[in-house]
């Protein structure tokens, strides 16, 4: 920037000497075509040195304001630089000019650029200083910004260090900036929710486990202890009750590592054309002889036929699940209706339902909503139902069904 204004400078300066020579040139060639030698020599005395130095030499002595004509000097518009000696204070005057060619012989016309160098000496300077300031403004608000930034990763350091140490609810503050530290520690507190959810969710499952698996354990234990002391022919019903015991534990852990296997991507699906209608006209098939086991009546309303590309054994457990829910917790005599229109599948019954507040809970892995946990089941079965239909780019939605609870399945 200050190069440029530099140049720009010089050549307006170059500019206005060439102007004001080129000026003066055409007025001494003009003069000499319409005045005498005498006349002309005068109008070259009379010339202000202010604005334009004038020599001629006549047929006696130089004529002007110089006393002498420089060795080479060109002919205008081509220019040259010379020096000459005054009486004032300021000795030295650096002088641009050239010739003109009259018709009384060769004027040289130069005008006085000293000036103009002190004034580019002088913007050099202040150039320079401007330079120096703004560098040195630049360097002071650099350091007072850096350490304002310094300080802020200071504390997040001392807050990760805390979080480190296992303080999970720590959360990196906001500042009214909303500045990209902002929008960093916004991600961040973000990870750490995620991960304070996640890890509340490994306890509560570890929690579930215990729970779960303790009392079946103590039967076994108990079990195998009284054994010894049973008469031969209890020994078979007392067997069968305790691998009972074991399969329901057993039933547990391959129900996770099922279920995590298709979270985690690693079971593989096997894809091909599945009717919807078809998979329905199958749940219901299945399902009918359950439900009128409990006096339940269970109804089939089938719509547009549409079919995906998916699992048909996954989908089909999923399903299964769902509808085997229905019944297994709505009274006898209740009415469940399994519909399907398009890529929407829906699950209804009039049963007791689920509070609003436990409806995302039930997925979320060994949440049984019985208290007591005396009915027998593992807390997975939903965890696995929202794993396959989210394999499936499938979405469930549990709704009030007014009484009664309806599954929302779309496609």
């Amino acid at each position: 920037m200050v190069a440029s204004l530099y140049r720009q400078l010089i050549i307006e300066q170059q500019n206005q000497v060439a102007s004001h020579l080129a000026s003066e040139n055409q007025r001494y060639q003009q003069l000499s075509l319409t005045v005498n030698r005498r006349s002309f020599a005068a109008q070259i005395r009379a010339a202000d040195p202010k604005t334009a130095f004038i020599a001629w030499r006549s047929s006696v002595d130089m004529v002007g304001a110089l006393t002498f004509v420089p060795d080479n000097m060109p002919v205008l518009p081509e220019t040259k630089d010379f020096p000459i000696f005054t009486g004032g204070p300021d000795k030295l005057h650096i002088l641009t000019g050239g010739l003109v060619m009259t018709r009384y012989g060769p004027v040289l016309i130069a005008t006085r650029t000293d000036h103009l160098a002190t004034l580019i000496d002088k913007f050099i300077s202040a150039a320079l200083w401007a330079v120096g300031l703004t560098l040195g403004l630049t360097l002071a608000l650099g350091y007072i910004f850096s350490k304002a930034i310094l300080r802020r990763l200071v504390h997040y350091n001392r807050l990760s260090e805390q979080i480190e140490l296992g303080q999970y609810d720590t959360r990196l503050p906001l500042s009214n900036k909303n500045d990209e530290f902002d929008m960093l520690a916004k991600q961040f507190n973000r990870v750490l929710d995620t991960l304070e959810h996640n890890l509340m969710a490994v306890r509560g499952v570890t929690d579930n486990i215990a729970h779960d698996l303790r009392t079946p354990l103590s039967h076994l234990r108990i079990g195998i202890e009284r054994l010894e002391a049973k008469p031969s022919a209890e020994l078979a019903g007392a067997s069968a009750d305790l691998l009972e015991e074991l399969d329901h534990c057993l039933a547990t852990f391959d129900a996770m590592l099922s279920l995590t296997r298709i979270e985690e991507g690693q079971q593989s699906l096997d894809l091909q054309q599945v009717s919807l209608q078809g998979l329905c006209e199958d749940l219901f098939e299945m399902a009918e002889a359950m439900a009128e086991a409990k006096s339940q009546r269970l109804s089939l309303h089938l719509a547009e036929d549409i079919s995906i590309a998916g699992d048909k054994h996954l989908l089909f457990q999923a399903l299964f699940n769902l509808v085997d829910n229905a019944i297994h917790y709505s009274p006898i005599g209740a009415d469940i209706e399994l519909r399907q229109q398009g890529k929407l599948i829906s699950i209804s019954d009039n049963g007791p339902g689920i509070d609003d507040s436990d409806k995302e809970r039930v997925f979320e892995r060994l949440v049984r909503l019985d208290p007591s946990r005396h009915l027998k089941g593992t807390g997975l079965g939903l965890s696995m139902v929202k794993a396959i239909l989210m394999r499936h780019q499938a979405r469930i939605t549990l709704l009030d069904n007014h009484p009664g609870l309806r599954a929302e399945i779309q496609f």
